[in-house]
């Protein structure tokens, strides 16, 4: 909802107009990094982290294989959990669970089915997030913010135009709206574990906005 407040005050005070200016436009992104997992699971926990460094270790062979940078390839976290079965209100020792996960970045977005599918036929058994992102996001969000002012101006001068005035309305304060800057990233949902490999990954744009509250005296 636009906002927009003039202020009439004594003669001897300034007369403040305050409006909101914002912009919002589509990019397509730059990179995209994937959240891979192996989960392994056994009642013996060298077992279960044996199992998983094995695994992982493939995983990522098979990453590196596809050209991908290794300084492109960082642990996420590494998880241990034991895990229990409630049966008849008793707690009973289901196993351990180790978890592994690395985030892959990628710069060929063409290529990112095939990460995908190379990584869950090599060891992966879950991909857990997957975002678009843009290189230079502090280009696009000054340009965002160059759009917002101006449509802030825009506002302003409609406004002194309709007040009959004789000049136009001079800013005397600009505040950022938009908290921390845009949110540029583009989440995918991605599907589990498939018994045909060929994921096909729309990448779609992402939204870049910027929002200013200006106040103008006239």
């Amino acid at each position: 909802m636009d906002y927009i407040n003039v202020h009439q005050h004594h003669s001897h005070q300034a007369r403040i107009i305050t409006v909101e200016g914002s912009s919002k436009f589509e990019v397509k992104p730059d990179y995209a990094t994937i959240q891979i997992e192996v989960v392994t699971q056994s009642k013996d926990l060298s077992e279960a982290q044996r199992e998983n460094s094995l695994k992982m270790n493939q995983l990522i062979q098979s990453l590196l294989a596809m050209s991908i940078d290794r300084n492109n390839i960082q642990t996420a976290f590494f998880n241990v959990f034991p895990g229990y079965d409630y049966i008849d209100g008793r707690q009973v020792f289901r196993g351990y669970e180790v978890t592994n996960a690395i985030n892959v970045e990628v710069h060929d977005l063409n290529k990112i089915g095939i990460i995908i599918d190379t990584a869950i036929k090599n060891g992966a058994n879950r991909i857990s997030r997957l975002e678009f992102k843009l290189e230079n996001e502090s280009v696009y969000y000054q340009k965002a913010l160059q759009l917002a002012l101006k449509n802030a101006q825009e506002k302003a001068n409609a406004i002194a135009s309709a007040l009959k005035l004789s000049y136009m309305p001079v800013p005397i304060e600009i505040t950022e709206e938009t908290s921390g800057g845009p949110i540029l990233l583009k989440s995918v949902a991605v599907a589990g574990v498939q018994s045909s490999f060929d994921t096909p990954i729309e990448q779609g744009l992402i939204t870049v906005e910027a929002t200013l509250k200006v106040k103008y005296q006239y």
